[in-house]
C-alpha cells in the first residue's frame, strides 16, 4: 500500500465508520448511519449484496486489471462515483467541498444534491463542471426552471432526478435528536456537540452549514419552525410522467431518474426517453418494507438492462460489494456513506483516502476472478441455477 493517498490506519469502511463515530455528534453520526423505521431495508440492503457469489480464476494467463469505465461518453477511471448527500456539512464541516475535490482528482463523478450544504456553482467551480447535480422536484414550476437554468450554466453534464421521496421518510433518531438546519440546540445536542471539539472548531471555522443551493429562494431569518415550513412548502408532491416530460423538453444534457426500484419505473423511464435509472431505495431511508436494491437490480436488468443504462447505490459500502453489484449487470455504482465516513475520519484527506481504498479493493477482486475489464464481472457471477442444484447421489 504505497499509495500516498491510502492512510493505512484505516483499511477497512468499518475502520473509518467507527473513527467518524467518535468525532461526529451523536445526532449527525445517527442521520448518516441511521434507516427508517427498524433499519430493516438499511441492513437488507448490504446483506443482500453480500449473499451475491463470484468464481476465481486462478489458472489461467491474466496481466491486470483495467477498471476504466465509459459512461455518458466519458471515460472514467473507476466505475463507481460520489452519491448525492443531503446535509453534507451538518455531518462534517466542508464536506462537499472535500468530496468534489476528490471525485475531479479521481476522475470519478460527483453528484450535488440539492439540499447539501454547497451550491451549483462552486460544485461547478470545483470540478471544472463535471459535477452532475441531483434535482429534488419543486413545487412551483418556476424555481424548478430556474434551478435548472442554474445548472445548465454550471455545465452539468448530468441531471439527476430523484424519485423516491414523495413523503419524508419516517426516521425515529432523527424525530428524538431534533434535526434540522440548523440542528435543534437541545441540551442533549449541546452536550453532544461540546465532547466533539474538532466538529465544533471546524463548524466555526467554516460556518453554520445552510442549503446554498437554495439560499437565494429563501426568505431571511427563517426560525426552525419556518424553515420546516418553507422545506414541506418548496418539495410537495410526487415526481411523475406529466412533471418530468417538461424537463426532457428544457434539459439539453442527459437525465438519469434516481431511486427507480421496479420494473414499471424503469420501463416508465424508458419511454419518457431518459438517458439512465439508478436503483435506490434512498439508502433503506424511505421505506423500510421495501425489496433490496440488489434483488430490484437484477429484475430490472433481465427485463431493460439492454434499453438504457442501469447504475444502482444503496447498500454498497466496499471494493467488493461494487464488483457484485456490478456482476448483476449494473453499468455504474454509487456509495454515499462510505465517503462521508471517511471525510469524517480524515478530515481534508478523506475522499482521496476513500476512493485509494475502493479502488485497490476492486482491483484486488477483479484480479481474483480474472475480469481483465469491469464488464467481464458479469461472467464470473456464480449463478443461482448452479448454487439450487440438486446434489449428485
Amino acid at each position: 500500500m504505497s499509495n500516498r493517498n491510502f492512510d493505512t490506519r484505516f483499511p477497512s469502511v468499518d475502520d473509518l465508520r467507527q473513527k467518524a463515530k467518535s468525532k461526529i455528534p451523536r445526532f449527525a453520526f445517527e442521520y448518516l448511519d441511521g434507516g427508517c423505521n427498524e433499519d430493516v431495508n438499511l441492513v437488507r440492503n448490504t446483506k443482500e449484496i453480500r449473499d451475491v457469489e463470484l468464481i476465481p480464476n486462478y489458472l489461467s494467463n491474466f496481466d491486470k486489471s483495467d477498471m476504466s469505465t465509459e459512461l455518458f461518453g466519458h471515460v472514467y477511471d473507476a466505475p463507481f462515483g460520489i452519491a448525492p448527500i443531503g446535509l453534507q456539512g451538518l455531518m462534517w464541516p466542508n464536506s462537499p467541498e472535500i468530496l468534489a475535490q476528490a471525485a475531479f482528482a479521481h476522475n470519478v463523478p460527483f453528484i450535488l444534491s440539492t439540499v447539501t450544504t454547497m451550491s451549483i456553482e462552486r460544485a461547478s467551480e470545483l470540478t471544472e463542471g463535471r459535477a452532475w447535480f441531483q434535482l429534488y422536484h419543486p413545487a412551483k414550476n418556476e424555481l424548478r426552471d430556474d434551478i435548472l437554468l442554474r445548472a445548465q450554466a454550471a455545465g452539468c453534464p448530468v441531471l439527476v432526478l430523484l424519485c423516491d421521496v414523495p413523503t419524508f421518510g419516517f426516521r425515529p433518531r432523527d424525530i428524538r435528536n431534533g434535526l434540522a438546519m440548523p440542528p435543534n440546540m437541545s441540551l442533549s445536542n449541546i452536550l453532544q456537540i461540546i465532547g466533539r471539539p474538532e466538529w465544533a472548531l471546524k463548524t466555526l471555522i467554516h460556518g453554520q452549514p445552510n442549503f446554498e443551493t437554495l439560499k437565494p429562494y429563501m426568505p431571511k431569518g427563517l426560525d426552525l419552525k419556518q424553515l420546516g415550513l418553507f422545506m414541506d412548502e418548496t418539495f410537495s408532491g410526487r415526481l411523475n410522467e406529466e412533471k418530468i416530460a417538461p424537463i426532457r423538453d428544457m434539459w439539453k444534457g442527459k437525465i438519469v431518474l434516481k431511486g427507480v426500484a421496479s420494473e414499471a419505473d424503469a420501463e416508465k423511464a424508458i419511454r419518457l426517453g431518459l438517458d439512465g435509472i439508478i436503483v435506490s431505495n434512498h439508502g433503506g431511508r424511505q421505506l423500510d418494507a421495501g425489496q433490496s436494491t440488489i434483488n430490484a437490480l437484477k429484475s430490472i436488468i433481465e427485463s431493460y438492462g439492454n434499453r438504457i443504462k442501469v447504475m444502482m447505490d444503496s447498500g454498497i459500502r466496499s471494493g467488493p460489494d461494487i464488483a457484485r453489484t456490478m456482476a448483476c449487470g449494473a453499468d455504474f455504482t454509487f456509495l454515499g456513506r462510505t465517503f462521508m465516513y471517511s471525510v469524517a475520519a480524515l478530515g481534508n484527506q478523506g475522499g482521496n483516502h476513500a476512493i485509494s481504498l475502493l479502488k485497490t479493493q476492486l482491483q484486488q477482486v477483479m484480479e481474483q476472478v480474472c475480469a481483465q475489464e469491469v464488464s467481464d464481472l458479469r461472467t464470473k457471477l456464480a449463478t443461482t441455477a448452479r448454487e439450487s442444484s440438486p446434489p449428485v447421489l
